[in-house]
């Protein structure tokens, strides 16, 4: 069987395909961007990179830089259209199945070539492109001609689901499955509670992501409620390594920043956040976040905003964990952290709560079963 994976280059989606490896697929990955070049994170697969520009003449940076106007000028020659490159990728690879990763990244821009055939088409909705996809610059009527044409669909949460369904999805639904294809945990570094030193934030401040919210509320707790922990920022956008670089409170703490532009392994990550006592996420939309799960399956206390109930479908408020209503109230937020900071006896029961829903529901190994059968009954 041929499987045509059509993706930005991200480290879910390499996560994703890799659950794959050695099942017997011939699996091709075009990368809808043509922004990285091969990825050796996933070797085996056949990768189609290097398609948009017909002639990378010298220079041609200095060019876009300093000449801006000229440049879009030269590139409207210059680059093929993506259709177009897409469509003789279909006739050579003769794929029998076709899988986008997120609507308008993956889904919007090949509709017109897929319209043409009757392949099998999945599509994986990701993040905020179906609760959001008005802000990420889609009409209802475009996702609407998406829908009609795919005949298969995986969330990565119920919310989703039951909005593409309202929108008028009426074919084959795959189920919900992580966006990455489940986590890896790794019980050496997933430490008693006692032992826990660390908070870790996620440092999204994108727009939708709203880490400086969290930043800001920080600052007043008494800085005494923070001392005992070291914190970690991970995934951190400037504004936000910036504010707390320049803050006198952040200077009293122990605080390190993995920047969002820098490449940080992932089991790397997995274990600070199997050290750290409480995690944060913070936005206004998002799907189910893959950070979120991987910090509950290492035992830290999730503290998640709420964006269409989608995080209440896996943490109970009070219980194994606090929901975030308003992600832009510091006092909520701020009143939230300090729970959680003294309620140790709360964060040992979510421990066991979240670690235990973590291996039964998402565990990669789990999962990888389902995910490679879940090709061989598409039709």
């Amino acid at each position: 069987m041929k499987i045509l994976m059509v993706a930005i280059p991200n480290h879910h989606f390499f996560q994703w395909v890799n659950q794959l490896e050695h099942a017997g697929y011939e699996v091709h990955w075009f990368d809808i961007t043509d922004g990285a070049g091969f990825s050796d994170k996933i070797k085996w697969v056949k990768q189609s990179n290097g398609w948009k520009l017909k002639w990378n003449f010298p220079f041609r940076s200095r060019l876009k830089h300093y000449f801006p106007t000229f440049y879009k000028f030269v590139q409207n020659y210059n680059e093929r259209k993506v259709t177009a490159v897409f469509e003789k990728m279909l006739h050579e690879i003769q794929p029998d199945i076709v899988h986008s990763f997120e609507m308008q990244l993956a889904v919007w821009p090949i509709l017109s070539v897929m319209e043409k055939n009757t392949i099998p088409w999945i599509y994986s909705s990701w993040g905020s492109d179906v609760f959001n996809y008005s802000y990420l610059g889609m009409k209802i009527e475009e996702v609407r001609n998406c829908l009609k044409r795919v005949n298969y669909l995986i969330t990565d949460c119920q919310r989703d689901f039951s909005i593409l369904n309202e929108l008028g999805y009426a074919h084959t639904y795959l189920g919900v499955y992580p966006g990455n294809g489940g986590v890896t945990i790794d019980s050496n570094y997933n430490l008693e509670i006692e032992k826990r030193n660390k908070i870790i934030i996620k440092g999204y401040d994108d727009g939708v992501g709203k880490a400086l919210e969290v930043c800001k509320a920080l600052t007043q707790l008494p800085i005494a409620q923070l001392q005992k922990f070291d914190l970690v920022i991970f995934s951190a956008d400037k504004n936000v390594e910036d504010f707390v670089n320049s803050s006198d409170y952040f200077q009293k703490l122990e605080v390190r920043i993995l920047a969002r532009t820098s490449y940080f392994p992932n089991d790397k990550l997995l274990q600070i956040m199997g050290e750290s006592s409480i995690y944060i996420g913070n936005s206004i939309s998002d799907g189910m976040p893959n950070s979120l799960i991987e910090a509950m399956g290492m035992g830290a206390f999730p503290i998640q905003s709420n964006p269409g109930n989608v995080t209440a479908e896996i943490i109970k408020d009070g219980i194994n964990g606090f929901l975030i209503q308003n992600p832009l109230n510091l006092t909520e937020i701020s009143t939230l952290i300090s729970k959680a900071i003294h309620d140790e006896q709360l964060r040992k029961e979510a421990r066991t709560i979240n670690v235990n829903f973590v291996k039964n529901n998402c565990d990669r190994h789990i999962l990888k079963d389902k995910i490679v059968s879940l090709y061989k009954n598409i039709k």
